[in-house]
């Protein structure tokens, strides 16, 4: 019997193709699921943060710069893009929504 080969697949040698026999894949695939440990899912859902939590502890780590001369901000959906990305002047729209 005749398999279809796939020419835009890697080659691979002899060595490889008997290193990747089905019995192996399927012991790899057990191995690979013993090590798992069932996660808490209290314990996940405390690392969580809800909206509205209270932030005020926290400092902001980047610089926030003012828009500059050469941006806009997109009266759709108001983010700030270079003038480049303007498609409707008058309104104020970047291509992305337009």
């Amino acid at each position: 019997m005749t398999m279809a080969t796939d020419y835009d697949a890697p080659r691979k040698n002899e060595e490889d193709q008997s290193e990747e026999s089905i019995e192996e894949l399927k012991a790899r695939r057990h191995d690979k699921n013993s090590g798992k440990v069932d996660e808490d899912e209290a314990e996940a859902a405390e690392a969580f943060e809800l909206p509205g939590a209270d932030l005020s502890h926290e400092e902001l780590a980047v610089e926030v710069k003012p828009r500059q001369d050469d941006e806009f901000t997109c009266m759709s959906c108001f983010l700030v893009h270079h003038r480049s990305q303007l498609a409707d002047a008058d309104k104020l729209i970047c291509r992305d929504c337009a």
